[in-house]
């Protein structure tokens, strides 16, 4: 079997820990502390997940969207594929080395999504993006971590608590979609969208295109 090569490495944002960066291949795999955060040949879930969030207001004129969390792109990627011409993106990311392996290495896996002309790149905390801005949005699809539970990044608790939920339901355009992706189910979490004013749909996706191996959990959580 061919190794796998580290191709970089960057701090995370508390210092404690590095993500880095391996390719294997023509494979790619994004791990921290041991922990694979992200790889290259499963991605059906984050196409799944933006999919089902824009088709909900691509409709609409100039729709808005801010997706936290680039990873390798595949969620931005499939937001592009679903929103019309005259959409807007803005995609947060708090590791800046993130946007820079997207330039080196990892850009032809999302069609250089990160060039589109409706994107817009933040280097920024997802949290203090929206709560510092007067911005509304008609969907913001959160593709950080590992979802409400299994943080590698324990700040992010503060996204899936009933102040965060709060937070994001102030931030969404009228009949807006919360779109979350994680990589297992958490029913306390359903009750609290459900208990924050949303109305959540839990779906259960396979996380390769072949519908082998694990499954991962999307909520899409209209907001009343």
């Amino acid at each position: 079997m061919i190794p796998w090569k580290q191709l970089d490495v960057a701090p995370t944002p508390d210092g404690k820990n590095e993500v880095i960066l391996l390719r294997r291949g023509q494979e790619f795999s994004i791990r921290v502390d041991g922990q694979e955060l992200m790889n290259s040949r499963m991605f059906s879930s984050e196409k799944v997940l933006a999919k089902l969030a824009c088709n909900l207001i691509s409709h609409r004129r100039g729709a808005k969207v801010v997706i936290g969390g680039l990873g390798m792109g595949f969620t931005l990627a499939s937001a592009l594929n679903h929103l019309e011409s005259d959409a807007r993106v803005i995609q947060v990311e708090l590791l800046p080395a993130m946007v820079q392996w997207h330039d080196a290495f990892l850009g032809h896996l999302c069609d250089h999504a990160v060039t589109d002309q409706r994107v817009e790149i933040v280097t920024q905390d997802i949290i203090p993006f929206l709560n510092n801005g007067n911005q509304y949005f008609d969907a913001i699809i959160l593709d950080v971590d590992n979802g409400p539970e299994g943080l590698t990044q324990t700040g992010n608790n503060n996204l899936y608590n009933k102040a965060g939920l709060g937070m994001l339901k102030g931030r969404l355009a009228p009949g807006g979609v919360l779109a979350v992706w994680s990589a297992k189910d958490c029913a306390p979490f359903t009750q609290r969208l459900k208990l924050a004013g949303f109305d959540p749909k839990v779906h259960t996706v396979s996380a390769r295109p072949n519908n082998k191996g694990g499954k991962h959990t999307i909520w899409i959580a209209t907001a009343r």
